[in-house]
């Protein structure tokens, strides 16, 4: 028997069809405390969550028997994952259930703060007749630049075609061709900005969207311009678009998801008439919620009864003997491609790698998925899986080519990738150490020896004395732990490369007091 616990509200289909498992119990508590998921998660081989449970790395190992988290949903921002990984866990998603019910949320968003909707039903029914004060905007031939074309972007510039809207996108991450090839037309950040009469994002929150749309951003907008966000909160800042809307940059605003929900009684979005406002209602639709209550009851009786894995962000699709024997590359490959992703600047065009020794003999392409998938996650975040990933830098144009080697200089087993992006390029290799040790020992023409996890700092510097003492003085004197360093060079050019894990994130404005020593060239910040 399998005992499943179900801790958020489900749809009634997803629990009778998993009810209906005759190797299956299970259990519906969408009251429990932290303290007490802690103390029950322990029992059951399966937790099927939405957005409101945390599973915490306390959670994630105390579940004894945990083999699986299934998120009937998209976004994972609740789920430990790097805890889950560690421990053996599947975590997975249901990212195709809220396209269409987002995308529709949007729309109606789009026309509700136009054409003043709720403003007008309020009025009226409250006893009054202000017919010219609600006098709206058509959408009609506007633009509506889109931010982000991924799956909801997509389908966002096609309901807006089809109200005649003219559509532009960007998404650095993807390149101009494949946009264009959807009808759309592809701009820069910048233009997007001074031509669109309505703003809409669709990316996924991460380092580099969080306050995406600032004050900044505000001063370079046309006048007048409308700003949607059905996505995550936190991609606007709050503050800065209330401004915009009180001076008039602005003229309203819609927004479904805020930085943190609820958002306080006195919040400055909710004061203001021009800002329709929804309680994070674009995935609540009951088509929606069922189909995602259905597809997640779907992914845990396969994997649970078959062991096939589908839609998991920490597993491919593979047989269980293959897997085990398979786990420590795939862990070396994502972290190759995320380490990729994020030193490397521009839209992905090509992914090179290179397998050599060993490894050659291996199942590759699970390998290859591993590796596009941590490239594509920087990106996309809890967007991309095993399962998708192959697919989605197809639609982006993103080449993938694969060789193989038998014969290795120093290594026994060695994963190379190379990234060329629009702007850059660059190329890792790692490699495994005893059974399970991911190992990075390449950086360009840099050799080293380093784990790849944690909070990092790459920092490219002219091979002088002091240099280094001088990087340890600067972060010590901000209390931050240096917990690992390892140092590469290039005799040849005079120069190191330094990877330095830290106990904790680096701030930006210590970043630029690196950036300030004498000899430091460049300096990146990392997480794996």
């Amino acid at each position: 028997m399998y005992r499943i616990l179900i801790s958020d509200p489900l749809a009634e289909a997803g629990v009778e069809k998993l009810k209906g498992v005759p190797e299956f119990e299970v259990e519906v508590n969408t009251s429990l405390t932290p303290e007490e998921l802690k103390e029950v998660v322990k029992e059951f081989d399966a937790l099927v969550i939405r957005s409101a449970t945390k599973v915490t790395s306390d959670v994630v190992n105390a579940g004894e028997r945990l083999k699986v988290i299934a998120r009937a949903g998209i976004g994972l921002d609740n789920v430990d994952i790097e805890a889950a990984t560690r421990k053996g866990v599947v975590v997975m998603n249901t990212p195709e259930g809220n396209v269409i019910t987002t995308a529709e949320h949007t729309i109606a968003m789009i026309l509700a703060v136009s054409r003043n909707i709720p403003q007008a039903n309020a009025s009226l029914k409250s006893g009054k007749w202000e017919k010219k004060k609600f006098r709206g905007k058509e959408v009609f031939n506007k633009v509506l630049g889109i931010i982000g074309v991924g799956r909801i972007g997509r389908v966002v510039a096609d309901r807006a075609k089809g109200l005649k809207m003219q559509v532009i996108a960007y998404d650095p991450y993807i390149s101009p061709d494949a946009v264009e090839k959807l009808g759309i037309e592809a701009v820069d950040f910048d233009e997007l900005l001074s031509r669109s009469d309505y703003i809409t994002v669709h990316t996924p929150l991460t380092q580099e969207t969080r306050n995406l749309i600032n004050k900044d951003t505000f001063k370079k907008v046309k006048r007048g311009v409308f700003i949607i966000n059905c996505a995550r909160g936190g991609i606007v800042n709050e503050e800065d678009l209330a401004e915009a809307i009180k001076d008039g940059t602005v003229a309203g605003a819609a927004v479904d998801v805020f930085t943190s929900e609820p958002p306080p009684a006195d919040h400055p979005l909710l004061q203001l008439d021009k800002v329709v406002v929804t309680p994070h209602l674009g995935a609540s639709t009951e088509e929606a919620q069922e189909n995602v209550a259905i597809a997640v009851a779907d992914q845990v009786i396969d994997y649970l009864l078959r062991g096939t894995i589908r839609n998991a962000i920490n597993a491919p699709t593979i047989d269980g003997e293959v897997l085990a024997n398979l786990r420590p590359y795939l862990v070396l490959s994502e972290k190759l491609g995320n380490l990729l992703s994020q030193i490397t600047k521009g839209a992905p065009k090509e992914i090179n790698i290179e397998y050599v020794g060993d490894v050659t003999e291996l199942d590759r392409q699970p390998l290859t998925i591993s590796v596009v998938k941590g490239l594509l996650s920087t990106y996309m975040k809890d967007d991309v899986n095993f399962v998708n990933a192959i697919a989605l830098a197809k639609e982006r144009n993103i080449g993938i080519r694969e060789t193989t080697r038998k014969e290795t200089e120093d290594f026994t087993n060695l994963i190379i990738v190379q990234l060329k992006t629009s702007d850059d390029e660059n190329t890792v290799a790692g490699t495994i150490f005893g059974k399970h040790d991911a190992r990075l020992v390449r950086i360009n023409d840099f050799r080293l020896e380093a784990e790849m996890e944690g909070n990092l700092l790459l920092i490219y510097n002219i091979d002088t004395p002091g240099t280094i003492g001088a990087i340890g003085t600067c972060l010590g004197k901000h209390n931050i732990n240096i917990s690992m360093m390892d140092v590469g060079q290039v005799l040849e050019k005079g120069q190191n490369i330094i990877l330095l894990r830290t106990d904790t994130p680096v701030p930006d404005h210590v970043i630029d007091e690196l950036l300030q020593l004498k000899n430091v060239e460049v300096v990146q910040r990392l997480r794996l």
